[in-house]
Order: C-alpha cells, then structure tokens, then sequence
C-alpha cells in the first residue's frame, strides 16, 4: 500500500501564505521609530495600535473561520488578504494616532484570514491522519520563519524608500502570495462530521471541560509570546550589562545591548523553526495535552531563571535559543488536539474560539508591559505575570481528555 505524501500543494500553497502573511506582521514593531519620529508620536500611540491590531487578530480568528466553513477556505483567504492589504495602504497615508489605531482592526482581521486558523484547518483536512501533526508544525514553521525574515526585509527596505512606500510594498505582497491559492484543494470532512451543525459541535465543545482547560492553556502562550516581541529587546538594552571590546558578540558586530536586543528576536525565530518541526513529530508519537504541558514549563523554567540571573548577554542568548524552541511549539499541538477531540469539519471555528484567548493573551501582554513599567521602571512585575501565567498553562492542560468526542 502506497503511503501518502507528507508533502502536498495544499501544504506549500499555505507555506508561503503564512510565511508572507507572518513576515509582515513581524516587521511592524521596525516602523515605530520612523512613524513616531515623522509625527511626533509618543511611543504609546504606536504600541495601541499594535495591541489592537492582536486583539483584532483573536476576534477575527473565529470569524473568519466560520466563513471558511460556510462560503469556502479559498474566498475567505482572498478576503483576509484584501483587508489586509486596505489597511496597510490606508495607513501609509494616515497621519493620525486615531487613524494608525483603527486602521491595525482591519490589519488584525487581515492577519486572521491569512494566518493560522484558516490555514491550519485546510492543511489539516489535506493531510493523511499519520502526517497531519508534522504538517501543522511544518505550516506554523513558515510563519516562524516569516517571523525570521520580516524585520530584516522592512529594515533593508526602509534604508531605499519611505516607511509609506513599504507599506505598500508590503500590501502588493500579500496579494501576490494569493496566486497560491489554486494548489489549496483541500478534501472535505469525513462525511459523519458533514451531519453535524456547527450549533451541533460549538455545543458539543463548550459542554466538554477539556475545550475550556484548553482555552485557558492557550492565555499564557499569548501573553508571553506578544510581551517578548513587544519589550524584550527593550528590557535587553536597559538592564543588559556592557558588551565588552573583544567579547565574541563584538567580534559579530554586536556592540550594543540595542543590536543584542533585536538579535535575540531572531534568535527567537531561529529556533522556533526547529522547535516547531519538533513538536509537530512528537505530536504523532505523544499526547498532545503531556507535549503541551511540558513545554509550558519549560517556558516557566526559563522565564524564572533569566529574571533571577544577572542580565548579561550570555543570559540574554541562552534565553531566546530555549524560549524560541518552545516559542510556536504550541501551535501544532494545540490545534492538532482540538482536530483530534472534534473533528476537522470545524476546526477553523473551533481553533479560533481558542486561538481568542491567545489573543487576549498577547494583547494584555504588549499593554500591561507598557503600563507596568510607566509605573515602576522596569519590567519585573510584568515578567513575574508571565511566569505564573505559564505556570497556571502546565497545570491546566494535564486534565484535558485526550480522546475524540466527535461524531463517528
């Protein structure tokens, strides 16, 4: 019997998808200087406008999902993609903090539509049953790797034209990763789960206690996620110790904590790739909810330990390779385990529903970052947040019953 592949064209059609999709979002925080510099904005304007854009990347997740799931994955990818690129357009000729602000809603929602729950639900309907965990981590793993390539990308870009000028650029190119679109023919679901409604299985999971141990789960990884990308290169510069002439980092071009700070965001990125694709090969081999239970605590491990120690730069690398390992590893497992226990008919809807809280998550984790050190100085108390949050996340998923309560 002839094995199926795991390599498919709905798997490379969403790969460069999401790596573009992602890649764009990653750059936003590179455009904060330029932006607030050209106005005269206070940084907090900026950063809002970057928390909207995550919560409205959470509410559209879900939407867009169900539009996926009564119109059609194909159409609502064309639709996040055209959002996503009106509010990148608009924004390049908005000069208001306001305007920024409002705008980044129509930027979440076109993150939503191109990002992971959409994709991840077709990936996984395309992929054998034996495949579909590497095939979420290897999808995830090219927005990962957007996540690597983004910043430089509208870093070089921004050293040869106007910070607007990339904007566009950046619009055209989500619009040009659409011409993927025609490989993504993705089967549909088993005909049992086509019996349901999707009343019938949103029922089905908001009755099930492991949809809600889920969710919750879900918060920690949001939250620190979305507080790393936001301060920590931030909190490298202020709290980081010299780098010394002569260090190995010195010798790399890395003189500053300001250039440690941004390397660590792709360090990060590096070894989530790797992480990612780990994660997506246990996931066929090992309980999800153990994987995921395991790799929040070594979030929490780590976390503990950085703050604990003397901030140096060794600190500082030996912090973004553990943490990036663990960074997007929940991604495949998490929505791997929400196909496996309702079926793949609703996965979209249902990851969304989940993927919300990841998103208020992240947007308490850019906010609450920016408030707590306007308070106190630094940003102690919220990192302290973030360990027992991914704390809470360990214990959480450990009663989650793994075992399939969808239609048979």
């Amino acid at each position: 019997m002839t094995r199926a592949p795991l390599i498919t064209p709905v798997l490379v059609a969403g790969c460069i998808i999401m790596l573009v999709s992602f890649a764009i979002r990653a750059s936003f925080g590179v455009f904060q200087i330029p932006v607030a510099e050209e106005f005269g904005w206070m940084r907090a304007d900026f950063s809002l406008a970057i928390a909207i854009q995550n919560l409205a990347w959470g509410i559209g997740q879900p939407i867009f999902g169900a539009v996926a799931e009564k119109i059609g994955d194909r159409k609502a990818i064309v639709m996040g993609a055209l959002l996503y690129a009106a509010g990148l357009v608009l924004s390049s000729v908005s000069t208001l903090p306001l305007q920024h602000q409002l705008l980044e809603i129509a930027v979440g929602f076109g993150i939503a539509g191109t990002g992971f729950g959409v994709i991840l639900a077709v990936v996984g309907r395309a992929a054998a049953p034996e495949h579909r965990s590497m095939s979420l981590a290897i999808a995830t793993a090219a927005g990962s790797a957007g996540q690597v390539i983004g910043a430089p990308v509208a870093e070089g870009l921004l050293s040869i034209m106007a910070w607007q000028q990339v904007f566009l650029v950046f619009a055209a190119a989500i619009l040009l990763a659409l011409f993927a679109l025609p490989m993504m023919r993705a089967p549909v679901a088993p005909r049992a789960e086509l019996e349901e409604t999707l009343g019938q299985i949103l029922r089905r999971a908001l009755r099930d206690p492991s949809y809600g141990l889920i969710f919750i789960g879900f918060f920690s990884c949001g939250y620190q996620l979305a507080f790393v990308t936001a301060h920590f290169p931030a909190l490298v510069t202020e709290m980081c110790g010299p780098i010394l002439d002569g260090s190995l980092l010195a010798n790399l071009g890395i003189g500053t904590t300001s250039a440690l700070g941004a390397v660590s965001i792709a360090v990060i990125g590096m070894a989530n790739i790797a992480g990612t694709l780990t994660a997506g090969w246990l996931g066929n081999r090992f309980p999800k909810k153990y994987l995921l239970s395991g790799i929040y605590a070594g979030r929490t491990l780590i976390s503990a330990w950085f703050i604990l120690m003397p901030i140096t730069p060794a600190t500082v690398l030996v912090f973004s390779v553990v943490m990036g390992a663990l960074w997007l590893a929940t991604v495949p497992l998490t929505s791997g385990l929400v196909a496996h226990l309702y079926g793949l008919r609703y996965m979209g809807t249902l990851y969304g529903i989940v993927f919300f809280s990841h998103q208020l998550g992240s947007f308490l984790g850019v906010w609450l970052g920016g408030r707590m050190y306007d308070l106190t100085g630094d940003y102690t108390a919220v990192w302290w947040v973030g360990v027992v949050v991914g704390a809470l996340s360990v214990v959480v998923h450990l009663p989650v019953r793994e075992r399939s309560v969808a239609v048979a």
